[in-house]
């Protein structure tokens, strides 16, 4: 069991070092998540080595491997992080444990449990920035708690301090290595200090002082609720939106200015000076559309298209409907297909008016600049053919 343990603790930090190489880097910041999110459960087991402040001066092997002060043990834990860096955990360990005395295994065994509130800092997202996809994690934790000897009815208060390694297998799993430290009082194990060996003076020094609780664990952790992190809303990419949908606006203003001064001096040249009209039969008329629209701006277009329809239909003549965009903007197979969707539009309010389908033939011209300002370019040509 306990070679199990160095196996997966030895492996699990040569495994780190490879994974947090390879994993591509997503790192991005993060706004705080609800009280009920990032919460987890751990259950795990454990190999302790005890080291009681009796065994001073009795010249015992140190090792955490040898019987008289190892046992396997277990562990179940909650916690929530508040931040990608920063968490919380209630830890209950225990179950067999030992009061080191001398090296004879028998008889000193114990039921212990010990229960731990601890600060957990993920280093792995202080350090490098959260990413969701991150493999590998490094976890210090230190706190504290108390324990129960329930062999010998002994309470007692305790600091611990460990260092967890855990490994993500899926957006809800990971499994980790631990490894900690309890350090509970001195009496803990139901044992006092050896008189012989141990004097007052000496007690106040070095760990040997207390009892001491080491252990090596691996387990799994499982994430509850919600277990990742918003992205903290990029300003700079709204402020950009909202500027480009500003300009947008005002170049359609201007489109709407420049098609009202049009009209004005259109009607200043007719009240002052009347130029020859050619013949109504082959004047074309005119019918204006808005930036990447397929619907005709103003309706007011339609009065001299109504009247050329009347004619037409008077006479049997044909009518050629020429649809056009202007080419400052939008790709040329785009500029196409709006000028063909021009023409149909204004062929469609032909047929209102009484045209027959079969007398209207329609045709887009793509994109042009052939007039001044741009938004002249998007237009409709009618004409009664020749």
């Amino acid at each position: 069991m306990r070679k199990l343990f160095i196996a997966l603790a030895f492996a699990g930090f040569a495994m780190s070092m490879n994974a947090q190489e390879t994993v591509p880097v997503q790192q991005y910041s993060v706004a705080t998540n609800s009280f009920w999110s990032n919460w987890f459960v751990q259950a795990g087991v454990d190999w302790s080595a005890w080291y009681s402040n009796e065994e001073h001066g009795l010249g015992l092997s140190h090792s955490p491997f040898k019987k008289f002060r190892s046992n396997p043990g277990a562990s179940v834990a909650i916690g929530k992080w508040f931040t990608p860096g920063l968490g919380l955990r209630t830890k209950l360990q225990g179950i067999w444990g030992k009061a080191v005395t001398d090296d004879n295994n028998a008889g000193n065994g114990m039921k212990y449990w010990t229960l731990n509130e601890q600060v957990m800092l993920n280093m792995s997202n202080l350090l490098f920035g959260y990413n969701p996809n991150r493999v590998w994690n490094v976890i210090p934790f230190a706190g504290g708690g108390f324990s129960r000897n329930c062999s010998a009815n002994k309470y007692a208060m305790q600091l611990s301090v460990g260092l967890q390694s855990s490994w993500r297998l899926s957006d809800k799993t990971s499994i980790y290595v631990e490894g900690g430290w309890n350090r509970m009082e001195e009496d803990f194990d139901g044992y006092t200090t050896n008189p012989a060996f141990y004097s007052k003076e000496q007690s106040k020094r070095g760990w040997g002082s207390k009892d001491n609780h080491l252990y090596a664990e691996v387990g799994l952790t499982f994430k509850l609720g919600k277990a990742k992190w918003n992205k903290v809303p990029d300003v700079d990419a709204i402020n950009a939106m909202r500027q480009s949908e500003a300009d947008a606006m005002r170049a359609q203003l201007d489109d709407a200015n420049a098609e009202n001064a049009r009209l004005q001096k259109l009607l200043s040249e007719k009240a002052n000076t009347p130029a020859p009209v050619k013949p109504f039969v082959t004047t074309p008329v005119s019918v204006f559309f808005n930036i990447n629209s397929s619907e005709i701006a103003s309706q007011k277009d339609l009065v001299n298209v109504k009247a050329l329809a009347q004619y037409a239909k008077d006479n049997g003549c044909k009518i050629n409907v020429t649809g056009y965009a202007d080419s400052a903007t939008g790709a040329a197979e785009i500029n196409q297909k709006l000028s063909e969707k021009r023409a149909a539009t204004v062929a469609d309010e032909l047929v209102k008016m009484g045209v027959d389908r079969a007398n209207i033939n329609t045709v887009g011209k793509g994109g042009n600049n052939d007039l001044s300002p741009v938004s002249f370019n998007r237009r409709v040509i009618v004409q009664v053919a020749e």
